[in-house]
């Protein structure tokens, strides 16, 4: 309110088509006087309010003749249509000789050296975006088409969008975005032009696509010189961008290049993601000296999926500039591209024992070579400048908020701020979403005072799908998802759990507004019973936390006596087992009793470095199968014994004993850094390794029996995953430990792997193992293990484009583990990802000292969707 928008009744409109009477969508008005501008609409249309006074106005599209005409404004609005030739591109420029190199190679490399340049050569920017998203759903499945009607969604009918944000940009990498109004369907949901205009082409990849401006961009694509013309005062070559290999993460198009200042003009590129197709549209404007920003962006996504057909249409039209030039580069140096070109005595050379920033102030013209490490290493020195100060490595930086009026503004106002008209299409579904919107408020009120008057009651059977209530002041009261604790096991025959917990959760925001301190407290109780076993089995975890903005402490008591499967980490799913034994007489899983009381501390210092410590005193006992049941009645097949399988493993592996236990373990990601979202740090994982060092020790003098455990295991393991551009990505896990005191080490501490005899593979590619038997390997002796998986852009089906279109991916893993009295276990695999954009199909080879053991297919969720089932 502080802030009025100023608003004039005069200005420019009318109408962009071909000298053929075609309209030009989101052709680019721009008013050199202003530095400003505006794009037309989907039919071509466009109106820019101005005070009264003289314009230049400059008509931009790609492919055509840029027009100019210089008009008055005084006290009505004036009626402005271009018709636009089609453009004319010279070969002249250019001497083309049989057998020489194309012209496209060296400008395209000059432009890959300048593109970082182009990145940092503001220090600050802002600019206002208007923002609006246009979606059409074109086809759905029959049998769904009258339930989306009955939503209000119909085919064929446009939904919008449209948001008006200020965004700032300043070096190295900070991002503040003020959304000033919002104007969205009947749900009224926000929209961010962030996704779609805080990425450049002059980075390496955009959204997970190589630019064709990226520093490996050779690797990727071939360039084609088609000709230049004279534009705004500078020449324009244009570029044509052909993939090495047509499919998702690269683009095929057009690129305009800027001839001495190698900087981005316009482009028309298109690519894929998941079969969807996506076709992306800048064109830029100089807004200062030899600074050309982009005005005018035009993004468009179409596809199918599961019988849903649409498209969406992206408009960002960016205006109202505001700079400030990077001074430490404000020396330009002519480029030389040392391929082609002779370097001259004067050209410099790089000087190890100054800085960057004394190298790139001078005049001497550079190599493409040169000059890439110098603006390398400039960036790299500005990092470090930047970070000095800091405690934690930070590299971006953003911050997001909503004026209160946002979604308040009205009609006049969309109307008087609006730089593209509506088509009469998006006015026709404002008009249906307004309505609908109406008619939703009105019923959302209703629930939410009925709500008011009476809090939800019990129903019957909450306690099966996760209900939970909250009473107030932090307190809540809930029920496990414990439909998924009704299974089969030989052990207890049929079984139920129950499971549910008491919560006490307090908030305190810290004096920046933004971050809080939180605590809770949690009570966790859970019983089962065996229908065969006859047995009740019951414990209880009770649970302290402390959390900061980037540490935070946990620690708790647990006790009671339960079933356990031998190996901690659960490598078979209790309903998977249940559907093995049930259908195929295969019961995988191996259990066993405790009577326990555990004491544990964990403390994350930050994010890179936590410290977990926990003291357990139990009493253990064998457990023997109770039940014989299955559908699988063929007598050659008979459910194996409570006791795994293993070669290390005696009589005595198994019997009761007692143990006390500490256990101590370290994770510490080296190299960590953070973003900022909000005030609010996070880390990057993915960039740095995960290095863990764990010990346990038995302490048999604690425990007063014969049958106790006495043993010392240490164990080493790092993981880690790397993407080699957009070539393909490697996900290790390497562990190797010892026991450096066995003497007395039953089966449930003993070291075990994680295996799979199922048809489901893990969700992780770099998990667990795929073919080996669950408890088999396990040792009480020294090991080593290593998983490896790769995933590859092209490999053989990905070989047709067709396929790589569709999103699938091809990997390979390699996974192996010895100990001491185990042979050499290595398996080998294949594997289709993303099937059908969802699933991964697997098949693998196990061998034991190079001779054949087994094989066999594994269906999975595909590696890029993040399946976790903890609470």
């Amino acid at each position: 309110m502080l802030f009025p928008i100023v608003s004039f009744s005069q200005g420019i409109k009318g109408k962009v088509t071909t000298n053929e009477g075609e309209p030009l969508a989101f052709a680019s008005i721009y008013i050199r006087n202003l530095e400003d501008g505006v794009p037309t609409n989907q039919v071509g249309e466009y109106e820019y309010r101005l005070k009264p006074g003289l314009y230049d106005v400059l008509v931009q599209f790609l492919g055509y003749k840029s027009q100019i005409q210089t008009v008055e404004i005084q006290e009505e609005w004036i009626t402005l249509n271009f018709a636009l030739e089609p453009q004319v591109f010279s070969l002249s420029e250019v001497e083309v000789k049989a057998g020489a190199e194309d012209p496209a190679l060296t400008i395209m490399r000059k432009a890959i050296a300048k593109a970082k340049y182009h990145r940092l050569q503001l220090q600050e920017y802002s600019m206002t975006v208007y923002l609006k998203g246009t979606g059409q759903l074109t086809d759905a499945p029959f049998f769904l088409r009258k339930k989306l009607e009955e939503e209000g969604m119909k085919l064929n009918e446009a939904y919008t969008s449209e948001s008006v944000s200020r965004i700032t940009f300043s070096l190295p990498d900070k991002v503040e975005e003020k959304v000033i109004s919002i104007r969205t369907n009947g749900d009224n949901q926000g929209t961010s032009p962030a996704p779609y205009i805080q990425t450049s082409f002059y980075q390496d990849q955009i959204n997970g696509i190589v630019s064709p401006l990226s520093r490996y961009a050779f690797q990727y694509y071939q360039f084609k010189y088609e000709g230049s013309f004279f534009d705004q005062g500078v020449m324009v070559s244009k570029i044509k961008v052909t993939p090495r290999s047509r499919g998702e993460q690269v683009f095929e198009g057009y690129i305009y290049i800027i001839e001495d200042l190698w900087a981005i003009y316009s482009l028309d590129l298109k690519t894929s993601l998941l079969g969807f197709q996506i076709t992306a549209k800048q064109n830029y404007a100089p807004v200062g000296q030899n600074v050309w920003m982009p005005l005018t962006h035009t993004y468009s996504f179409g596809g199918k999926i599961f019988g849903f057909e649409g498209e969406f249409n992206y408009l960002a039209s960016t205006r109202e500039y505001q700079i400030k030039l990077n001074q430490d580069l404000a020396q330009v140096p002519e480029i030389i591209d040392e391929k082609v070109q002779e370097i001259p005595k004067e050209a410099l050379k790089v000087d190890k024992s100054l800085s960057a920033l004394e190298q790139l102030a001078t005049e001497e013209p550079k190599t493409r070579k040169e000059y890439r490490k110098l603006i390398n290493q400039y960036e790299k020195e500005m990092l470090q400048e930047e970070q000095k100060e800091a405690k934690d490595p930070v590299v971006s930086e953003r911050n997001y908020s909503v004026d209160s009026l946002a979604k308040k503004r009205d009609l006049a106002y969309w109307d008087s701020i609006r730089p593209v008209p509506l088509t009469l299409k998006e006015v026709e579904g404002y008009k249906r979403d307004d309505s609908l919107a109406t008619i939703e408020a009105a019923k959302v009120s209703e629930v939410d005072s009925v709500a008011k008057k009476a809090r939800r009651k019990y129903q019957p059977m909450d306690f099966l799908t996760g209900q939970n209530f909250s009473f107030g002041k932090g307190v809540t009261i809930g029920f496990d998802q414990n439909l998924t604790k009704f299974s089969f096991n030989t052990v207890e025959g049929w079984k139920l759990g129950l499971g549910m917990y008491y919560r006490k959760f307090s908030e305190v925001k810290l004096a920046d507004s933004v971050n809080t301190i939180r605590k809770s407290f949690n009570i966790r109780p859970e019983v089962r019973y065996g229908f065969s076993s006859k047995q009740f089995y019951g414990k209880v975890n009770l649970r302290w936390s402390h959390t900061q903005p980037t540490s935070g402490q946990t620690w708790g008591v647990e006790g009671g006596r339960y079933i356990f499967q031998f190996n901690e980490g659960d490598p078979i799913n209790e309903q998977v087992n249940a559907l093995y034994s049930l259908l195929f007489r295969r019961n995988y899983m191996k259990l066993y009793e405790q009577d326990y009381l555990k004491a544990y501390w964990f403390h994350r210092v930050n994010y890179g470095f936590t410290y977990r410590l926990s003291f357990l005193r139990a009493n253990r006992k064998e457990l023997f199968n109770n039940s014989n049941y299955s559908f699988y009645n063929k007598p050659e097949r008979e459910y194996t014994l409570n006791r795994p399988e293993n070669v290390e493993s005696t009589e005595d592996t198994f019997s009761d004993h007692q143990i006390a236990k500490i256990s101590a373990s370290i994770e510490w990601r080296p190299g960590l850094t953070y973003s900022i979202r909000n005030g609010r740090k996070s880390p990057n994982f993915s960039r740095s390794p995960l290095i863990t060092f764990g010990y346990q020790k038995a302490i048999p003098s604690l425990v007063n029996s014969a049958n106790a455990s006495d043993f010392d295991l240490i164990e080493l393991g790092i993981e880690h995953d790397w993407s080699f551009g957009v070539s393909g990505k490697f996900d290790f896990k390497v562990n190797a430990g010892t026991f450096l005191n066995n003497r007395n080490v039953y089966f449930p501490d003993f070291k075990h792997f994680g295996g799979n005899r199922t048809i489901f593979s893990n969700f992780g590619p770099a998990s667990n193992y795929r073919l080996m038997d669950y408890y088999q390997y396990s040792t009480s002796t020294s090991f080593v293990s290593g998983i490896a998986h790769y995933q590859f852009r092209k490999f053989l089906f990905t070989q047709l484009p067709m396929l790589r279109f569709s999103g699938l991916r091809e990997n390979i893993f390699v996974n192996y583990l010895k100990t001491e009295n185990s042979p050499h276990y290595t398996e080998i695999g294949y594997s289709l990802d993303n099937l059908f954009r969802f699933f991964r199909v697997e098949f693998g080879v196990a061998f034991e000292n190079g001779n054949y053991l087994r094989t066999g297919p594994l269906f999975g969720i595909a590696t890029f969707i993040n399946v976790n089932f903890e609470d």
